[in-house]
């Protein structure tokens, strides 16, 4: 059962779950959040078929109906979720993973996520017991439906004019392909990658793995482009190249989102999320220049969406990649997010400013990006690094509600442990190269040395 996470149920697929336990995920369902109907869509991948066909049984064996929209980005299941009043959903994928993983996102009412915390763990608890899945005397109906009309108008109330850029495009071979070319037809665009194929050929679909944006790097490159964007697998998460093609820190997005939200749409003092690993020039740029309100919080969108909806915030963002709005109901859409990054984009050239003239703006730091240990003690080696540097200088401020971030003056850093994969994951920001340098080989010896830890 190590498939269950934080956030969702995922692995590697037959050998971390296998359609059994797909089957009793769709059955116990409905009764965890007490439903009698549930939407239900899946990503490109190989599995997802099998996945899907033994979900949808387990739901109506257990006597609830499933409206099933097929191939879906998963923030079309979001949209599906709030919009029309869903009170449990299903998005079948692996998000990001190669493409041997796959696995399920669940909501409930408003799309907000069911995490570990919030059902998973209930659902698990229920398999790991052997409860009973006795078919109901009247077993659900199975509807297919399309949404991605209403989708793809919601989407469009966002586009701005883009004449003015040149954009190109990965879409990764993932379900951003369902609307990538739909919303921005006409424009001055290159796709690459732009074809359904859940077996990834080209690269995994993890904008995060420098290797992979390196054919969109190329390309900008190449045609002169004004951005380049990239979506993940299953499209919730968007990423940038600048006009040199270098990779933007997600991060920053955050702060550069006010551009649209405060200089644009005019939105006074606004409430904004960022999570624990972004730089510091975020809440700069945002509580200096526009007066924000900035809540720090923890990664993940089981703990992202909710705080958002909690502190009633405009919108959010994380180091991964994912944009939460509250105009999309809390959730995070990569299309979305895409959108308005190139409305400010293109703002911003009708002024004379280049996407990589405001990122060098917006800097500010020098950061580490997040550095990956595999480690067998996460918990000793995350307490050695903390003690370690607590005893050479006092902390400005410390957090320790996702893993530990410790602020210093001129520096900072946060170390914690996924959720989703087997990493101890550090990261760090200084004023200085050499302070940078310096920090990440102390902490880097205390992992390796004294807890084998491997990058």
């Amino acid at each position: 059962m190590g498939a269950f996470h934080a956030y969702d149920i995922r692995g590697i697929y037959n050998v971390d779950f296998d359609k059994e336990v797909a089957y009793k995920v769709g059955y116990f369902l409905p009764a965890l959040l007490n439903t009698n109907k549930v939407l239900v869509g899946r990503d490109c991948r190989v599995s997802g078929q099998e996945i899907h066909d033994y979900l949808i049984k387990g739901i109506t064996d257990a006597g609830a109906d499933v409206d099933d929209i097929g191939y879906s980005s998963t923030p079309l299941v979001y949209f599906g979720t709030a919009n029309y009043g869903y009170k449990a959903s299903v998005q079948i994928t692996a998000s990001h993973n190669p493409p041997e993983y796959n696995g399920m996102k669940v909501s409930r009412e408003n799309a907000l996520p069911v995490g570990l915390d919030t059902g998973l763990g209930q659902i698990k608890q229920w398999i790991d017991e052997g409860k009973p899945t006795p078919v109901a005397a009247k077993k659900g109906v199975v509807k297919e439906i399309d949404i991605k009309p209403d989708y793809l108008k919601f989407l469009m109330k966002y586009k701005g004019d883009y004449s003015n850029l040149k954009i190109a495009f990965d879409l990764s071979n993932g379900m951003s392909t369902l609307f990538a070319k739909e919303v921005f037809k006409g424009e001055d665009a290159t796709f690459l990658f732009d074809e359904m194929d859940g077996r990834f050929p080209n690269h995994e679909p993890n904008p995060l793995v420098a290797k992979n944006v390196e054919p969109l790097k190329k390309l900008v490159s190449e045609i002169k482009a004004d951005i380049g964007v990239i979506y993940d697998g299953d499209a919730d998460r968007v990423m940038f190249v600048d006009d040199k093609a270098r990779f933007v820190a997600p991060d920053l997005v955050v702060a550069l989102m006010a551009r649209y939200f405060c200089d644009e749409r005019g939105e006074k003092k606004p409430r904004v999320l960022q999570e624990i690993r972004s730089s510091l020039a975020v809440a700069e740029e945002l509580t200096k220049n526009y007066g924000a309100e900035v809540h720090t919080w923890r990664v993940g969108r089981a703990f992202a969406a909710p705080k958002l909806r909690e502190i009633d915030g405009l919108w959010g963002g994380e180091l991964a990649g994912h944009y939460y709005f509250k105009d999309f109901f809390y959730s995070d859409s990569g299309m979305l997010s895409s959108i308005i990054v190139l409305r400010i984009v293109s703002a911003l050239k009708k002024k004379g400013i280049k996407f990589s003239e405001e990122m060098d703006r917006l800097t500010g730091y020098e950061n580490s990006g997040e550095i990956n240990y595999k480690v067998e003690d996460k918990k000793g080696a995350m307490d050695a690094v903390k003690a370690f540097f607590e005893s050479k200088e006092k902390p400005t401020k410390v957090m320790d509600f996702d893993g530990y971030r410790l602020e210093f003056p001129g520096w900072w850093f946060n170390i914690r442990p996924s959720n989703t994969e087997p990493y101890l994951r550090f990261i760090c920001e200084a004023t200085s190269k050499e302070v940078l340098k310096e920090k990440i080989a102390l902490a880097d010896k205390i992992i390796v040395d004294q807890f084998g830890g491997k990058r």
